[in-house]
Formats: structure tokens, sequence, C-alpha cells
């Protein structure tokens, strides 16, 4: 057992980034063509700017929804593939399937019937140099656009989440390569009208977004059917569709508790960016730019964070619960320490990126002021999404249902709403106050790591 552990230690790094390092290509190279999205239609005028970001926030929502939606099935496929039980991971796959059926349809009628009410809630601050009534349209015109991408992203995440729970993380890499090259083409050629290409402004940046994914779904279908041999579990996956009632049961009912997890993060962080909107709509322009910079840096954790659920997942699959607290241990140190290094990029990149968008000098200062904050407060971040991912790998997922979103509804969003509204302090004040409130979240985690309430096989045989 010995040699085991010892192993272990010596490996984990390199297992971590094994898995870590093409999520963080493909997410980093993703989030770069964001950025460049971003630039491009920054390039239009604030209204565009503040437009595009609002939806951003909408779709980050529903993103954030496949995301949960799928993470619960993903927990059992590790630990089934740890225990080489590939029926058993197929299930996980077929769950998927349906899980994300549901959570589209959900999605898209809300988006179609009550998107132009949500779009409004973020324009109810004021504002002398931003108009409210072309914002409110460009925003409509990018949405309806952005909804014909959302069927082949959650077919995308389906296979790509399956892929990486068996350890294969670079075919998804590669689709979400060919996505961006296929993205950054047609921002090109569609906002600006090049090449003959009508102009279509912000409508162009959301057509090539859907065009992207539908490249994205073909190429790891394409990659991953080409190695179906190494792909066992494709075999057989498709000669029925339903699961097991007790398998069914399971899942869903560790899947819940995850989805509604990241549902109400995800609407949690876009109804802050709405109660600082109070504060001014140049605010909303100024979290975007912030936003697009911070997160081409932040994939880093998340991958990092992903990598702990599956390595530890396989680990507690495998019954080996002393080499999976020490993979643990080490992967969200590791990760707290890598988030310090990216702070200092973010601060010194904080005058100067700004300064790539057509708009008012507020909103650059607010940008400026936003990614400062939310850099000082990376290493916080980094540490707590290694926490989570660890807490969720032994199948606590109530635990972090508690640990995130229920604390961020509690805590975080009552404090910035009576900080925006009862309060004269400024916007960066109540924003860093909120971030700080995390170290509460950072003590109550490792007060939970240490006492090993996450340590499970939550697939071993009765």
């Amino acid at each position: 057992m010995e040699k085991t552990d010892n192993y272990s230690l010596r490996n984990v790094f390199g297992r971590g980034m094994a898995i870590a390092a093409p999520m963080m290509i493909q997410n980093g190279i993703t989030n770069a063509v964001g950025l460049v999205d971003n630039v491009m239609v920054g390039s239009l005028g604030t209204e565009a700017i503040t437009a595009v970001s609002i939806v951003g926030q909408l779709i980050f929502v529903f993103n954030l929804g496949i995301f949960g939606g799928l993470s619960g099935p993903g927990i059992y496929g590790a630990q089934y593939y740890g225990q080489k039980n590939l029926e058993g991971f197929r299930n996980t796959v077929r769950m998927k399937h349906w899980i994300g059926l549901a959570v589209l349809i959900a999605g898209m009628l809300t988006f179609v019937f009550g998107g132009e009410f949500l779009i409004n809630l973020y324009l109810k601050g004021e504002s002398k140099d931003i108009d409210p009534a072309l914002t409110v349209e460009i925003a409509k015109q990018y949405l309806n656009i952005m909804l014909w991408g959302l069927p082949p992203f959650v077919v995308t995440q389906v296979f790509a989440g399956s892929l990486r729970e068996t350890g294969s993380a670079v075919k998804p890499m590669i689709a979400g390569v060919v996505s961006v090259f296929a993205d950054i083409i047609g921002n090109w050629l569609l906002i600006y009208g090049n090449l003959g290409f009508p102009k279509m402004e912000a409508r162009g940046a959301a057509l090539a977004t859907v065009i992207a994914r539908f490249a994205e779904l073909a190429v790891i279908i394409v990659l991953m059917y080409a190695g179906r041999k190494k792909h066992e579990f494709l075999n057989g996956l498709y000669r029925k569709l339903t699961i097991p009632k007790e398998i069914a049961g399971n899942l869903i009912r560790k899947s819940l508790p995850i989805f509604l997890n990241e549902l109400m993060w995800a609407a949690g962080t876009a109804l802050l960016t709405q109660i600082y909107s109070h504060k001014g709509i140049e605010i909303v322009a100024g979290l975007n730019i912030s936003n697009a910079l911070c997160n081409l840096l932040n994939v880093v954790f998340v991958s990092l964070g992903s990598a702990v659920g599956i390595i530890v997942g396989q680990s507690l699959g495998a019954s080996e619960y002393k080499r999976a607290k020490k993979e643990a241990f080490a992967l969200m140190w590791f990760t707290g320490g890598v988030s310090a290094l990216l702070t200092v990029i973010l601060v010194a990149l904080s005058g100067v990126f700004p300064n790539a968008y057509d708009t008012t000098a507020q909103v650059k200062e607010y940008a400026k002021q936003f990614i400062v904050v939310t850099a000082l407060f990376f290493p916080v971040q980094g540490f707590l999404n290694a926490l989570y991912f660890t807490l969720r790998s032994g199948g606590k997922t109530l635990v972090t249902f508690l640990f995130d979103s229920v604390y961020s509804w509690v805590i975080s969003i009552p404090v910035a709403a009576l900080l925006c509204t009862f309060t004269d302090i400024p916007v960066l004040g109540a924003y860093a106050i909120v971030q700080a409130l995390d170290l509460i979240k950072v003590a109550i985690g490792v007060v939970l790591i240490n006492k090993g309430v996450w340590v499970s096989n939550i697939v071993e045989s009765k």
C-alpha cells in the first residue's frame, strides 16, 4: 500500500496536468476568441458592448445549467470508469442525453418568451451616454441568432464530458480549436462584411458563434467514432436509450443538486451584475470588458478543478481512499499557487487592455478597476474551485449545493443589494466586499475537506 501512496504523490501533478492541460488549451483558445469577439464588437460602440454583455450573461446561465445537469452523471461516470464498469458508464452517457434535452427545451422556451423581459432588467440604471432602446434592439437580434447554437452546444458537452471522464481530453480540445478558428473567420467576414459578405455587426458575431458550434460538434463526433476501438463505451451505446430504474434514480438524485447549484450560481452571478448596474448602465459594459480578460486566465484553475474531480473520482471508484485524499490536498494547494501567479499577470494588463475598446473613458476606468479587484481574489477563487470539485467527486452534491449557490443567494447577493441600494458606497467598494465574502467559504470548505465527508465510493456493489 505504501508503494501506491508514494506513486500517487510523485505523479499527481503530472496526471492532473495531463487532463487539465488540454482543457486549458481548448478553453483558453475559446476564451481568447471570446475576447477577440468582445474587442471586435467593442469597435461598434458602447450600446453593442452592453447588448452583447447582457445576452452573454443570459447564455452563461444556460451553459452552467447544462454543465450542472451533466455533472451528476459525470461523477458516476468517472467512478464507473475507474471501476472498469463499461455498462455503468454507458448508462451515465444515456442519462446525459435525456438531461441535456430537458434543459435545452426549458432554456429555449425561457429565451423565446422571456428574453426581452430579462434584457430590460439590466437597463434600470441611468446613463447619459448609452441609448437604452438601441441597446435592447441589438440585444434581441443577437439573442435570436444565438439560440440556434444551443442544440449543438448541448450535444457537444455530452460527448466532451464523457471523453474527459475516461481521461481522453485531447479530442474535445481539437474540436474546440476547430471551433475557435471557425469563429474567428466568421467574425471577420460577418461583423465587418469582408470579402463581399453582408455587414451584420453584432448579428454577425452571433451567426459566427452558431457556425462554430456546429463545426465543433461535427469534429468531436468524427474523432470519437474514428477511435471507437479505444472508446469501448460507444459499442452498444444506442442499442437502448432507457436506463435501469435504480441507476436512473441514483443519477437523478445526484444530478439535481448539482444542476440547481450551477443554475442558481449562474443566475446569482447574472443578478449581481444587474444589482451593480443600478449604479449606472456603464457598469455593465465595464464588467463585460473585465470579464473578457479575466475569463481568459481563469480557465487555468477551472481546468485544474475539473482534473481534481476526475482524478479523485477515479481513485474513489477504485476504493483507494488514502490515495484520493493525498491527491485532493496536493491538487488544491497547487491550484491556489498557480492562481496567485495569474494575479500578477492580470494586474499588469489592467491599465492596457480596456484601451482596445471604442467606448467612454468612464467605462474604461470601470473595466480597469474591476480587473484589479478580480485579480486580487484569483487565489481565493482557484482554491475554492478545487475544494468544490473535491467535495463533489465523492457524490456529496447536496453539500456542494449548500456550500456554493445557497451561500451566494443567502450571503453574497443580499449584501450586494444592500450596499448598492441603501448606501452611497462606490460600486467598486461593493464589488470588493462581495468578493471578500468568499473567504468565509474557504474556511468552511477546508473544515469539510479535513473531516473527510467527501470520501465515498458511490458505485461500489452493495
